[in-house]
């Protein structure tokens, strides 16, 4: 397990938080393996009932830690990340999310694999692919439409918007929306009533709400396959260049 991701089990309740604060939270290859273990050894546990994903300190995540990401070898049988999102795309039990804070790329997007998805009234959401000369991850050129309409998810996708936690409930992105100093004791209670009920009924239940496995996993690969090939791109070493400069990044 990394340092940078704690686990803690109670009252068959798994919390994973990620816990790099002075990065934001950003997300390196060693932690997404770290994710992946625990959430593959929550899907095998017959006493973890619940697992929820959180971020320490004012960060949910600040997405991936673009330098690591960049010097990563992505060319393996299963990358850590792509094993991360294999995880939590297919896993049968819930899986909840405490959104504390900023959740920015993956940290938007691993919620649309989110069964519950609370958030702080503070929290804000924003998914810059584009904007890092990347594409979409995670089947959320799909998931996202379907979750809060075409024209808005062209909006975050395309147009780089962020939303505020009160208008990804309205579109119906999240759950609901806690006071910042409440979100973890609602959450609490929240993952504590899913992990008293019958586990059969709500892995069953779980699949017949995400009836649509095939095509997910479809245009995740799809997804997959550009993004590699932008993270090979000279826009995309532009602008690691552009954030080790601190310039703006100029694209020809």
């Amino acid at each position: 397990m990394s340092d940078s991701i704690t686990l803690k089990t109670l009252d068959r309740v798994t919390i994973l938080t990620i816990n790099r604060p002075q990065k934001r939270n950003a997300i390196t290859q060693e932690m997404y393996g770290a994710m992946a273990d625990a959430l593959k050894a929550y899907e095998g546990s017959a006493e973890q009932r619940a697992f929820v994903i959180t971020g320490a300190a004012d960060y949910f995540t600040a997405g991936n830690d673009l330098q690591d990401f960049s010097m990563a070898d992505h060319t393996g049988d299963l990358p850590p990340v792509a094993r991360f999102l294999e995880a939590i795309s297919t896993c049968k039990k819930p899986v909840i999310a405490a959104v504390n804070g900023p959740a920015i790329g993956v940290g938007l997007t691993m919620l649309l694999h989110c069964d519950l998805v609370y958030a702080a009234a503070s929290a804000t959401f924003t998914a810059p692919f584009v904007k890092l000369a990347l594409v979409p991850e995670a089947a959320s050129s799909m998931l996202l439409s379907a979750s809060v309409g075409m024209a808005v998810a062209n909006d975050i996708l395309l147009a780089g918007r962020t939303l505020t936690a009160e208008e990804a409930h309205n579109y119906g992105l999240i759950s609901r929306v806690f006071a910042d100093a409440d979100l973890g004791d609602e959450v609490a209670a929240l993952a504590k009533h899913v992990a008293a009920s019958a586990p059969e009924a709500m892995k069953l239940s779980k699949s017949l709400i995400r009836n649509q496995r095939d095509q997910v996993a479809a245009q995740m690969a799809s997804e997959a396959e550009l993004f590699l090939g932008q993270l090979k791109s000279p826009e995309f070493s532009e602008v690691v260049a552009a954030m080790m400069q601190k310039r703006a990044p100029a694209f020809s």
